[in-house]
C-alpha cells in the first residue's frame, strides 16, 4: 500500500504544551468498489446538472446560491461572504478540554478516523502526550475547527502512536427510545444461562479485523474482471428468505450442539447465518 500523505497539519494543545501534529486519514477509500453513471446507449460516462424545479431549465454552477429551507418551500438564501462569516475559523488548533475514561464515550459517536504523527519538533511532546494517557487510562476530548466547521473530537493512544476520532454531537444521535417497537420483555433463566454458554463457546480474548474479508466486494471484483474480457455473467434469482419464528430454547441447544434447529429452515451463507438466528431470537 502506497505511503500515506497527510492531509492537514495542527496544533495539539493541553495546557501550555503544544504539540505540532500532522493528520492522516485511517481510512482507504480507494479500497471500495465504485461505479460510475453511463448512458445505456452509447456507454458514455454521465455529467450531472442542476435543473430549476420551477422553470425546468438547466442552471449553471455560477447561477446558483445556497439556501435554507426553514419552512416547506420557503428559503432563505446567503451569499459566499455571509456564509464566510458564520463559519469557524480554522485555528489549525486541536484543543483538548477534558480527559476521560475511553469507556465513558460510546462509540456510535464515532465518526471519521484519522491518525496523528508528530510534525517538525514535536516528537518528545507526542511520545510524552500518547505515554501519559496510555498509563492513566484517559483519552482526551478536544474542539477543531477546519473546512469552515468546528468538530468535538477524541484523541486516544494506539499501538504505535495517536489517533483522533472525530465525533458526533448530541443532536446528531437518536435516542433509542426513538426507535418504535421495542418493549420489555422477560427472559427466562434457562435462556439466558444458554445464552451466555453459547457467547462463551465462540469467545475471543482478542479481535483480529484480518480474519473477516468483504465477500461481496470479491465478488464483485471478479464479475468486474469476468466482463472486461468480454465474459458474460449468468444471474439467476435468489430464493427470497423469510425470518421464522422458532423455539428459542431449541436454537440456542442446536447452537451449543454445533448443528441448526431443524425448524430454522435450510443452511444459511456465512454471515446470513448470524443475521437469522438475531431475527429468530427477537421473535
Amino acid at each position: 500500500m502506497a505511503t500515506a500523505r497527510s492531509v492537514a497539519t495542527a496544533t495539539l494543545s493541553f495546557g501550555l504544551v503544544s504539540v505540532p501534529v500532522k493528520l492522516f486519514s485511517a481510512t482507504n477509500a480507494a479500497a471500495a468498489v465504485s461505479f460510475n453513471m453511463l448512458h445505456k446507449g452509447c456507454g458514455s460516462r454521465l455529467k450531472q446538472q442542476y435543473v430549476c424545479a420551477k422553470e425546468g431549465t438547466i442552471v449553471e454552477r455560477a447561477d446558483t446560491v445556497k439556501g435554507y429551507e426553514f419552512s416547506k418551500g420557503q428559503y432563505v438564501e446567503f451569499t459566499p461572504e455571509e456564509l464566510d462569516q458564520l463559519e469557524a475559523q480554522a485555528t489549525q488548533t486541536i484543543e483538548i478540554c477534558e480527559f476521560v475514561p475511553q469507556a465513558q464515550i460510546d462509540p456510535i459517536y464515532f465518526d471519521k478516523a484519522y491518525f496523528l504523527a508528530p510534525d517538525k519538533g514535536g516528537a518528545r511532546a507526542y511520545a510524552l502526550l500518547g505515554q501519559a494517557m496510555r498509563d492513566s487510562g484517559k483519552v482526551a476530548v478536544a474542539r477543531y475547527a477546519a473546512r469552515g466547521k468546528q468538530y468535538i473530537v477524541m484523541v486516544r493512544p494506539i499501538e504505535g502512536g495517536l489517533a483522533l476520532q472525530q465525533l458526533l454531537y448530541a443532536d446528531e444521535v437518536r435516542s433509542m427510545k426513538d426507535v418504535p417497537g421495542l418493549e420489555p420483555v422477560d427472559v427466562k433463566p434457562q435462556e439466558l444461562a444458554l445464552a451466555q454458554m453459547l457467547i462463551d463457546q465462540i469467545t475471543k480474548q482478542t479481535f483480529d479485523p484480518t480474519q473477516y474479508e468483504d465477500d461481496v466486494k470479491t465478488r464483485i471484483l471478479a464479475a468486474i474482471e469476468q466482463k472486461s474480457q468480454g465474459i458474460a455473467l449468468t444471474v439467476g434469482e435468489g430464493a427470497p428468505r423469510v425470518a421464522e419464528v422458532i423455539d428459542i430454547m431449541e436454537a440456542l441447544k442446536a447452537s451449543l450442539a454445533g448443528r441448526r434447529s431443524p425448524d430454522a429452515g435450510p443452511p444459511l451463507a456465512k454471515g446470513e447465518e448470524v443475521a437469522r438466528d438475531d431475527e429468530s431470537a427477537t421473535g
